[in-house]
């Protein structure tokens, strides 16, 4: 299937997004936005899809907005004022279907992941990375600081390092992104897409009640208080608990046998 620049793969219960305008290094341009929204927003409602892995086809996985898109927009009579409030209130929104879906995202990074790529890979909820990748938030180098990539990316990063990549526009080797926390595995490239699969069909495999209960809370509980995270988190166990599945998971555990969880992605 494909949604305009961003195709959509089915592998069992795994749903893959590409990036697809590799001539334009993947760039969030206006369509490239609206395709990824319209992609993520069908996975999200897809039942059977359980995980998502985020790829870029061609040499990149993003880098960035498109610039020419932007150049242009300043020739309007207000200076381009009305549509960067749009294009940066859309890519936030779209950044943030990623933390509210239901299903665990995996970015699968290789090149460059460059300013609202970084953006995007730090909005995922896990990342791999080629060894040959790198990572930056660098429009300060054209006097444009990443300020709305720095929401997810301060998140990810200790302060002072994600402070230092916003303000020298330096990048950080695969290695080093994931000595920060940027992304979780770094493997040769060769292997990447296959070690996204591994690990995207691992969540699959998992009580999906679970892990969408799970995602929700993680985050939720980040912005509250210990007190108030407790009270969340224990309510939300008390409802996992109820579930029938959770029993028999609990079940087969006890009697040393597999759960009888029925996957209903094979189809």
């Amino acid at each position: 299937m494909a949604a305009g620049r961003v195709r959509v793969r089915r592998e069992g219960a795994v749903r893959r997004l590409v990036l697809d305008d590799p001539g334009r290094l993947n760039a969030l341009s206006d369509a490239m936005l609206a395709d990824l929204a319209a992609a993520l927003d069908g996975v999200a409602a897809d039942a059977g899809a359980r995980a998502v892995v985020i790829s870029g086809a061609g040499r990149a996985f993003c880098a960035g907005h498109d610039l020419k898109e932007m150049s242009a927009a300043r020739q309007a009579p207000d200076g381009g004022a009305a549509a960067f409030a749009d294009l940066f209130g859309r890519c936030s929104a779209v950044m943030r279907r990623i933390r509210d879906m239901p299903q665990p995202v995996i970015a699968q990074v290789h090149g460059v992941a460059a300013a609202a790529g970084c953006q995007l890979v730090a909005s995922c909820d896990m990342a791999l990375a080629a060894d040959t990748a790198r990572f930056g938030v660098n429009g300060v180098n054209i006097g444009l600081f990443c300020s709305t990539p720095m929401v997810p990316l301060s998140r990810n990063l200790p302060r002072k390092h994600a402070f230092e990549m916003l303000v020298t526009g330096a990048f950080l080797d695969a290695g080093r992104a994931r000595d920060l926390g940027l992304v979780n595995h770094v493997v040769p490239e060769t292997a990447l897409e296959a070690a996204a699969s591994d690990l995207a069909d691992t969540v699959a495999r998992k009580l999906q009640v679970a892990v969408r209960i799970g995602k929700r809370l993680f985050y939720d509980q980040l912005e509250r208080s210990e007190e108030e995270a407790y009270r969340l988190t224990s309510a939300a166990m008390v409802a996992n608990m109820m579930e029938p599945d959770t029993a028999e998971g609990i079940a087969a555990f006890l009697e040393k046998r597999p759960p009888g969880w029925v996957r209903e992605d094979e189809d």
